[in-house]
């Protein structure tokens, strides 16, 4: 069977700091700005890929990583296309609590979360949770997709810590039962490529960009 060796990039971006990640408190659905640390994360994001041909720039419809793309769309001067289905997983009544504060209130849900039950349940909130596996299945036919409607293009994804966390998985080829034992950065730089429908990883984590900015203020 003939192969299609067409190579399409994508640099997947967590969206920059908001208050709440600074305090630990899970966002999930919620929709939360990004504060001051954030915003100067995205402006310092879009001075990295100024220089870079990018041909498409999508986000999730979350402010958070909208508000980090459209730093992006300025500099590179690209529509933004939205797409909910790149939305971070959504936590239930995890939502708005602080991690300690989960673990109190919600101890049975809480240990199966950190014990990786990827078809655990979650309380009902605000909004109706995901198990990690329903999570994980919408995300990555949504990544996958852009790629096959830009054959041979450089994307540029801005999402959340859970997409970027699924990619990962989906390129290593790890089980979604195995531990997290990788950190996703607030406004990162992780690099794929996409050949034959799979998602492969170039680079993980780049955040030189952010480091440069702080030094410049000293």
């Amino acid at each position: 069977m003939h192969k299609n060796n067409t190579i399409t990039r994508i640099a997947l971006i967590r969206h920059g700091e908001t208050a709440w990640n600074a305090e630990r408190r899970l966002q999930g659905h919620l929709d939360i700005d990004l504060n001051n640390e954030g915003r100067r994360q995205a402006v310092a994001l879009a001075a990295a890929l100024a220089g870079e041909q990018v041909d498409v720039l999508v986000s999730s419809d979350l402010a958070r990583a909208a508000q980090t793309a459209k730093a992006l769309g300025e500099v590179l001067h690209l529509p933004l296309f939205i797409d909910g289905r790149l939305r971070e997983r959504c936590y239930g009544g995890f939502e708005g609590l602080l991690y300690s504060e989960i673990a109190e209130r919600y101890p049975r849900e809480f240990a199966a979360w950190q014990g990786r039950d990827v078809d655990g349940t979650l309380p009902p909130g605000q909004n109706r949770g995901e198990s990690f596996r329903e999570f994980h299945d919408r995300v990555i036919p949504a990544i996958l997709g852009w790629a096959a409607d830009n054959p041979g293009k450089s994307l540029v994804l801005v999402a959340h810590g859970g997409v970027l966390e699924c990619a990962y998985r989906a390129a290593l080829g790890l089980s979604l039962e195995t531990p997290r034992d990788f950190k996703v950065l607030n406004a990162s730089i992780n690099r794929f490529i996409v050949q034959d429908g799979k998602l492969e990883l170039v680079s993980w984590g780049e955040v030189d960009h952010l480091q440069q900015a702080v030094l410049d203020d000293v």
